[in-house]
């Protein structure tokens, strides 16, 4: 199958994302990865260094704090006796800033003056410590003042050039710059890898999601693992399934829809033609004639109403809510189907519990009780009874409808709410049955937040249990919508 461009297109575009994020990332933890260190470990040799200077000085100063008066002669008698060999140079002066002693290999300056400010600050009474670095070398002077009876005599000053430490952390900083470099190779192999496969699934999704939006909703994606995506592939297919079946319903429903409103349409238009190309058709015929006419364009009257109700519990349209008494819906349903139940010789016995309201749309629980009523009128016995219950209990409007009627199959109690679905055919056509009256009831009670049950009688018959929401006797608020 051809790849689809806008797939595609969104597929390297969330790579190219994952892949900049992943490298930013990469290059970030190199970059702290080589200097870190190197910063760390430089600054505890600047400490350490700091630390040896201050202490090798602070025992010059000491021994050449003597009473006797520094000169270029006792000096030198004195520097003689320490260890100087870890200092590139060492250089003492009197308190004039005259070099009395000076190690350096090349060019000494002893006798000149000091020019150095560190020599300056430390006549001055300051201990002077720094140390550089250069990448090369670690270069770090000490400058501190020599005091013999309370007052600065002279001072010290030492310089120490090392570049064994310098060479040591330019080493570690060469390793972790290899291993910076492996190290981000391989994320950057397994980053590649990694948002492939991840990309991957991604553009199975959208494939398949273009794919059943193009009407395939028999597609499915495979799924495995345990992540968010494999939970997203899961989604997807139960989506899917419910999508087919949805779609499925559907074209059920306008198939059954069209079948029940072409048949009375059909009927209609047969005995309209008959009249119109009958020229000696007498007036009792015609009569008749009329009369199948008006019934059929009654039963397309109430299955039309029952679509519509259908129609508008599906949709969610807006329905005025509000304190219903279920008792009162109840007595005006029965007096309208006083003359079908006559009709058929049906005894309906009532037993109507007062304050039974409930909260919601008047209009849709009559249709329940209409609808529940009328089905246990009409596939009745000669000489049957149909019992009416209703009662509160606890918080609970319990409204039970029975009759001793035909009954209903075993097999087909599973699907009596199901739209069109009628347990026979020919019979319920002959009532005038469209098979719409349970799945409005059923909708209805379902949007009132109760629920409906069937069963069969032990001696016959069905048994239609309601149950809804009670709502208290004395209103606590208005009118709302539903």
């Amino acid at each position: 199958m051809k790849r689809l461009p806008e797939i595609k297109t969104m597929t390297n575009s969330v790579q190219l994302k994952f892949a900049a994020t992943f490298l930013v990332l990469i290059a970030v933890l190199a970059v702290f990865m080589n200097t870190y260190p190197t910063i760390a470990a430089r600054d505890l040799v600047f400490s350490s260094k700091k630390a040896s200077l201050q202490n090798q000085a602070g025992v010059m100063a000491s021994a050449l704090s003597a009473p006797e008066e520094l000169t270029s002669d006792t000096v030198p008698a004195v520097m003689d006796q320490l260890d100087l060999r870890s200092l590139t140079r060492v250089i003492v002066t009197d308190e004039d800033a005259r070099i009395l002693y000076d190690n350096a290999q090349y060019d000494p300056g002893t006798g000149r003056y000091a020019m150095f400010s560190e020599i300056a600050r430390a006549l001055s009474g300051e201990i002077v410590c720094y140390s550089d670095y250069d990448g090369r070398a670690f270069m770090t002077r000490e400058a501190m003042p020599i005091r013999s009876g309370g007052t600065t005599v002279g001072a010290v000053y030492l310089y120490e050039y090392d570049e064994t430490q310098a060479q040591l952390i330019a080493s570690i900083q060469n390793r972790l710059r290899s291993v910076s470099l492996i190290v981000s190779a391989a994320a950057i192999i397994l980053m590649f890898i990694f948002s492939r496969a991840l990309t991957k699934r991604i553009t199975e999704l959208a494939k398949a999601t273009r794919i059943v939006s193009e009407g395939d909703y028999d597609h499915r994606i495979p799924v495995s693992g345990h992540d968010e995506l494999s939970e997203l592939g899961t989604e997807f297919n139960s989506l899917t399934a419910r999508l087919k079946e949805t779609e499925e319903l559907r074209r059920r429903f306008v198939s059954d829809a069209s079948h029940e409103l072409k048949t009375p349409l059909a009927s209609i238009r047969l005995l309209s033609d008959s009249i119109v190309n009958s020229e000696n058709m007498d007036a009792e015929t015609m009569r008749d004639f009329v009369n199948d006419i008006e019934s059929e364009a009654e039963r397309l009257q109430r299955t039309t109403e029952k679509l519509l109700s259908l129609s508008r519990i599906d949709s969610g349209a807006s329905l005025t809510r509000e304190r219903v008494d279920l008792r009162k819906v109840a007595e005006k349903t029965l007096r309208l189907l006083h003359p079908l139940a006559k009709e058929n010789r049906v005894t309906i016995a009532t037993e109507l519990q007062k304050d039974c309201f409930v909260w919601g749309n008047e209009d849709l629980l009559y249709r329940v009780i209409f609808n529940l009523a009328e089905n246990a009128v009409k596939y009745n016995m000669p000489g049957g009874t149909v019992d009416i219950l209703l009662k509160s209990e606890e918080d609970e409007v319990i409204l039970t409808v029975e009759d001793t009627g035909i009954g209903i199959p075993d097999e087909d109690l599973p699907h009596i709410f199901t739209r069109f679905y009628r347990v026979d055919k020919a019979r319920s056509t002959d009532a005038g049955g469209s098979g719409l009256g349970l799945s409005i009831a059923h909708d209805a009670v379902k949007l009132h937040g109760g629920d409906i049950a069937v069963e069969k009688c032990a001696e016959g018959g069905t048994r239609f249990v309601v149950r809804l929401p009670a709502c208290p006797a004395t209103p606590d608020r208005k009118s709302t919508r539903l």
